[in-house]
């Protein structure tokens, strides 16, 4: 999908590839890339996508129709992943600004801005077509019977709130990063445990607070090299820790297995964001750290680190558009008269690369179109 618009940005794409330094790490890339590829996939092809009878746009998934089908969650569940590679990339980025004797206020504005205007051009134009629909053709606002396109966009809230604090959750980790830490999963535990006891959901935005703030932390204990002074059974700790609190937690504990919302489940892991989310982080960076000496081998190749960058110079583009790629594909099937199943049954395991192909094409060219507006100065 993304590698089909090397064509139109080879020359600055090839130039990336030539100034890439020797000591960067081309595994958080590679980490944050496959994490944006994963969720367009899961929105496309792992959704039951339909209209329900009130004429809106419902996505729930199938988990809950296919036995054990949770537990690819534990690895497709990947908001946790970019996280903690967003906590490494953007601790980088604050020492080099830092270097350059930069504030606080234009870090955040800078990291800001890269994940805003991709976002603004897409309200922008689909406030324009919303507006011309309804004045137009009388058509219902798309907040009505669409508001799942803009319903992925909360994941770039929470890491907007993230970013905006990383100045001082930057400070509280380099004056003291274990007990920092530490006490992120404390607030964590109590939250939780005060909203299943006192039944107040208000406790659940503390925890979602804690546990992407704590996220993104791990990623700061993984550039400071914290991590890596622990030697190779580091990362065997981590994966193994954070997979047993995983297994307690969700098969002991109060916590559903499945890191998705379930069709039917009062209780679900992603919002109000749970403890189990953090131990899923944990054991995601312990994985990652596992397999990265194989995979900067792999990436030391020159097709597969520019596969990497044609990903990440596109990525918002793609995240903010994928979901209004596949509206146009719905509304052109819709139109010809097919009707969406609501339930995972044979047709809809057949029709699976079908809705990988079709919304692929029309994001080609929504990308092609937008993604200036992601990169819109190249020096």
């Amino acid at each position: 999908m993304p590698t089909a618009t090397a064509s139109t940005t080879a020359p600055s794409v090839d130039r990336l590839v030539d100034l890439t330094p020797a000591h960067r790490d081309r595994t958080v890339d590679a980490v944050r890339g496959l994490c944006i590829v994963v969720v367009v996939l899961w929105h496309w092809v792992f959704s039951i996508t339909h209209v329900t009878a009130s004429g809106r746009l419902s996505m729930p998934n199938p988990i809950g129709d296919v036995r054990f089908a949770w537990l690819a969650t534990w690895v497709l569940q990947v908001m946790p992943a970019f996280f903690v590679v967003g906590g490494f990339a953007n601790l980088a980025s604050w020492e080099g600004h830092e270097r350059d004797g930069g504030t606080a206020r234009g870090f955040v504005a800078g990291r800001l801005a890269r994940l805003g205007r991709p976002v603004a051009t897409m309200a922008l134009v689909w406030a324009v077509i919303d507006m011309a629909g309804q004045v137009g053709f009388g058509a219902p606002s798309v907040l009505r019977w669409g508001l799942v396109v803009f319903v992925p966009l909360w994941f770039l809230g929470a890491y907007g709130a993230v970013i905006a604090v990383a100045p001082w959750t930057i400070r509280a980790h380099r004056s003291r990063p274990g007990p920092t830490f530490a006490g992120l999963l404390a607030v964590v535990a109590g939250a939780d445990a005060l909203r299943f006891a006192t039944g107040d959901h208000r406790w659940g935005l503390v925890t979602t607070a804690a546990v992407w703030v704590g996220a993104h932390q791990l990623g700061y204990l993984w550039r400071d090299g914290t991590i890596a002074r622990w030697g190779r059974r580091g990362p065997v700790l981590l994966a193994a820790g954070g997979g047993l609190a995983l297994v307690l937690l969700t098969q002991a504990g109060p916590y559903p297995a499945s890191m998705v919302a379930v069709r039917g489940e009062a209780l679900g892991n992603m919002f109000p964001t749970t403890a189990a989310v953090a131990a899923l982080a944990v054991t995601q960076l312990g994985l990652i750290l596992l397999v990265r000496p194989r995979l900067e081998r792999l990436l030391a190749r020159r097709s597969a680190w520019k596969a990497v960058v044609v990903v990440n110079a596109t990525a918002m583009t793609v995240f903010c558009w994928h979901m209004t790629a596949l509206v146009v594909v719905i509304g052109a099937v819709r139109a010809v008269g097919f009707e969406l199943p609501a339930h995972p049954d044979a047709t809809w395991w057949v029709l699976r690369p079908v809705w990988l192909v079709l919304p692929g094409v029309v994001l080609l060219g929504l990308v092609k179109a937008f993604v200036r507006f992601e990169r819109p100065s190249r020096r």
